[in-house]
């Protein structure tokens, strides 16, 4: 694991059920300490995790709270929630994936989650992820909203662009991404592509006000 800064760190895996290599194929998870205990964001444990789950041994303080950004993030929550004790929190959808249901909550756009982190609704109609703040750090994570590509933020769109695109994110999309740029960050921390730790704010904005990102391949 990498320490992106004081309480907060980063490791990546290879995704097991992406395929072929490429954009996408290598996620990042993250955990970070806070005055109440510790947030596992979106993690994915790799194949041979026993050096991952040493370190988060070493850093993890209890209580645990495994947050899910969008539903097939789920990844590794579940044996992380249960060698920790936590509770996993993540839009209803993440209880379709074999999960404990007494372990899960639902994360409520508006209402405070474990720490004082919180969530945001996006989308028109409002999509199953939710871009969560972690307040300690000053860090939004997104699940696949935001992606770091050709070394800069931008907002993923994973369907193929057609003349209408631009129509639908400037009135559907974009406005439900706009109230991010009011918080107070110092870091994006996407889940795809690397974190993204200098000029957060500026970063977000040039993403969100900027045109939409579509790899080639999809």
């Amino acid at each position: 694991m990498h320490e992106l800064a004081d309480g907060l760190w980063w490791w990546t895996a290879r995704h097991p059920e992406w395929h072929p290599r490429g954009f996408g194929d290598v996620v990042s998870s993250y955990a970070a300490v806070h005055a109440e205990g510790t947030w596992l964001v979106d993690p994915l444990l790799p194949r041979d995790h026993a050096e991952v789950v040493t370190a988060l041994d070493a850093v993890v303080r209890p209580p645990v709270a495994v947050l899910v950004t969008i539903p097939y993030h789920v990844r590794s929550a579940a044996p992380l929630a249960e060698r920790y004790d936590g509770e996993i929190w993540g839009h209803p959808a993440i209880l379709r994936r074999g999960l404990d249901p007494g372990r899960v909550r639902e994360i409520r756009p508006g209402v405070p989650l474990p720490g004082g982190a919180s969530a945001f609704a996006i989308g028109n109609p409002r999509r199953y992820e939710t871009p969560v703040l972690l307040p300690s750090h000053r860090a939004l994570v997104t699940g696949d909203s935001l992606v770091v590509a050709d070394g800069a933020l931008r907002v993923w769109l994973q369907t193929t662009p057609k003349p209408s695109t631009a129509t639908w994110y400037r009135t559907r999309l974009r406005p439900t991404l706009e109230p991010l740029l009011d918080l107070e960050l110092d870091r994006v921390l996407v889940t795809h592509g690397e974190p993204v730790l200098h000029d957060a704010r500026r970063a977000l904005a040039v993403a969100v006000t900027g045109p939409p990102w579509h790899h080639p391949s999809w």
